[in-house]
């Protein structure tokens, strides 16, 4: 599998997401008047996950800093195998 090139993420794609996800975390669910809220490729691109929106959500910086470049298990149902 090999790595994508990182690229930036449009201020549009991120309140995109952050709409989406309901400005939450999406592991503890933490709200963003609680923390601060990061944009997280689910499928790491390290992992060869891209830079899509469908693969793009709402993290709180420490979910998003204890994930790591893993694959999290709880959405591992959008990761493809491919």
């Amino acid at each position: 599998m090999s790595k994508t090139p990182r690229i930036s993420i449009p201020p549009e794609a991120r309140q995109y997401v952050l709409e989406r996800d309901r400005f939450q975390c999406q592991s503890c669910g933490k709200a963003a008047r609680q923390t601060h809220l990061h944009i997280d490729h689910i499928i790491p691109l390290a992992k060869g996950g891209t830079n899509d929106l469908s693969n793009l959500h709402t993290l709180c910086w420490r979910c998003n800093l204890s994930k790591g470049d893993r694959i999290d298990p709880r959405f591992e149902r959008l990761y493809s195998g491919s």
